[in-house]
């Protein structure tokens, strides 16, 4: 799958990135059928330590699914953000397929 990674305000570091494509990657597991991911990388200017931002956008056929987290690292957001991602795919995988042209009234 391809991943667009975008890091604002800093420059991420490449075990970062190869982490975010090995989890990314486990996605695919749950939906075969997925195009490519976005993912943005943010680090907020406050005094909590819970600042770094992940948001992951996938696309798939016919939809989009996004999810945003705040954790203390970007590891633990990106983890985070992709157990939500997997069971927002399974459950889109799971959903019946019907045409509108025939649904039955």
């Amino acid at each position: 799958m391809k991943v667009n990674t975008q890091s604002v305000n800093f420059n991420a570091d490449i075990k970062l990135m190869e982490f975010i494509q090995k989890r990314l990657d486990k996605l695919e597991v749950f939906y075969d059928r997925i195009i490519n991911s976005d993912v943005y990388l943010k680090v907020e200017n406050t005094s909590t330590k819970e600042n770094k931002i992940v948001e992951i956008k996938v696309h798939v056929p016919k939809d989009t699914f996004i999810v945003k987290k705040q954790c203390k690292t970007f590891e633990e957001a990106i983890d985070s953000a992709c157990n939500s991602l997997e069971r927002k795919l399974v459950r889109k995988k799971q959903k019946p397929r019907v045409s509108p042209s025939l649904k039955f009234f």
